[in-house]
């Protein structure tokens, strides 16, 4: 039985998604807590409410990246995770930290990577006039937005689009793509040879509209 820890930092869509998909799929997983960044994220009432464990490492309570960094791993690790999910977890992680939990980390990232990392990655998508937009989960490096690719799901970018229909667009392809991965590495599906993922049972690791 895996262990989970979820990081998030709002309405946690993802980690809902999560926590229902291995209700519903039976994993040989648990959720084992919710952990946000933020005290007033949406998303730790929901983890309360389906009997998760909530923590709160709040950034604004350390003075550098490097206490909360140790702060937060040290929360973590009092739930001895085999897996380390972010899902719309707004802090960037430091080195140590990311090599703490190198191998048993994941992210999922509003693009299809290595096109856009950072923030506003519709608004860059729409700007460039790409025919496809998407998003990525992957493995977390130290560099951001980087490291091995587990899935990747693209959906069509339509005239009259914005941002947030987009976006929109996008997330629901989230939902769908990101329990698939996290299902994939709890049940040992996964393997990275020379910084590609291969999915051991030859399952479709891209998804579309």
């Amino acid at each position: 039985m895996k262990r989970i820890v979820i990081l998030i930092s709002g309405r946690g869509s993802n980690m809902e998604a999560i926590v229902r998909a291995c209700a519903a799929e039976s994993w040989p997983a648990q959720i084992a807590a919710v952990i946000s960044n933020r005290p007033g994220a949406a998303g730790l009432a929901f983890a309360a409410s389906h009997g998760i464990a909530t923590a709160v490492v709040d950034h604004k309570a350390h003075a550098s990246r490097e206490a909360f960094d140790a702060e937060l791993a040290r929360v973590i690790d009092s739930y001895a995770p085999d897996l380390l999910v972010l899902a719309g977890f707004m802090r960037i992680l430091g080195n140590a930290f990311t090599a703490h939990y190198e191998g048993r980390m994941l992210n999922i990232h509003p693009s299809l990577l290595p096109a856009f990392p950072g923030l506003h990655t519709h608004e860059k998508a729409l700007e460039m006039g790409c025919k496809f937009a998407g998003a990525t989960v992957h493995f977390v490096t130290a560099q951001l937005d980087h490291g091995p690719i587990v899935a990747q799901a693209a959906v069509p970018v339509l005239p009259g689009d914005d941002a947030d229909a987009l976006a929109a667009r996008v997330l629901a392809q989230e939902h769908r793509m990101y329990p698939r991965a996290v299902r994939w590495f709890v049940e040992g599906r996964l393997a990275v040879d020379q910084g590609r993922v291969q999915q051991l049972d030859d399952e479709a690791q891209a998804f579309s509209l």
